[in-house]
């Protein structure tokens, strides 16, 4: 199932939140080979972990992870504004209705449909928030998952060439793209919205639409 957690309710779900961050060392670092932090625990987490993100988790029946992604506000600290600035040529993103989203991680043993599930996922949470756009930067392994899904940023800024290529992207939420991307899940529009509905529906901290 979809998952929608704060930072602060991952404590609620051990086993989730194990797995999630040594699935992000397992990627990021070991098979990616970025230069990220991982610590005793096998952990990898950032700063931005620390300031209550949003997590969109595909929770698998055991409880365990199986992909997940971060949203944060532009309103307050975002990698993009504080590490990318390169790629938008100093432009920087703030307004309520514009989340940055970071770490597309899948596990290794993440069934095929694992990344729709994800990006139905991050569609419904645009969706139900009432945002506008996401925002992010992504390498060129991802430009084929987004042309495949059919939810392909507006490229903002290249740099590099090839497989070390990296872009900066502007997503748009749309109740279209929700349901298209429910439909390459296989997951029913209004099963995401459940699931949304159970994990929003006690919130009081919702950006106002608009």
């Amino acid at each position: 199932m979809l998952r929608f957690l704060a930072g602060e309710e991952l404590r609620h779900y051990p086993r989730l939140r194990d797995t999630m961050f040594t699935d992000r060392a397992r990627q990021f670092r070991e098979r990616l080979g970025w230069a990220v932090n991982v610590d005793h625990n096998g952990w990898e987490r950032d700063d931005y972990d620390t300031l209550n993100p949003t997590y969109v988790i595909w929770q698998l029946p055991d409880g365990s992870h199986g992909g997940s992604m971060r949203f944060l506000p532009t309103t307050g600290r975002t990698m993009v504004n504080e590490h990318f600035s390169n790629l938008s040529a100093g432009r920087r993103f703030s307004h309520p209705r514009v989340w940055e989203c970071t770490r597309f991680c899948l596990a290794d043993h993440a069934a095929p449909n694992v990344s729709a599930l994800l990006m139905l996922g991050g569609a419904q949470l645009g969706v139900g928030l009432g945002l506008a756009r996401a925002v992010g930067v992504f390498d060129a392994r991802m430009v084929r998952i987004y042309r495949l899904l059919g939810w392909e940023p507006a490229v903002l800024g290249t740099e590099g060439k090839g497989a070390e290529a990296i872009s900066l992207g502007l997503w748009e939420f749309s109740e279209e793209v929700r349901r298209r991307l429910a439909r390459k899940s296989g997951i029913s529009p209004e099963v995401a919205q459940l699931w949304f509905d159970r994990a929003f529906g006690h919130r009081k901290d919702l950006p106002a639409a608009g």
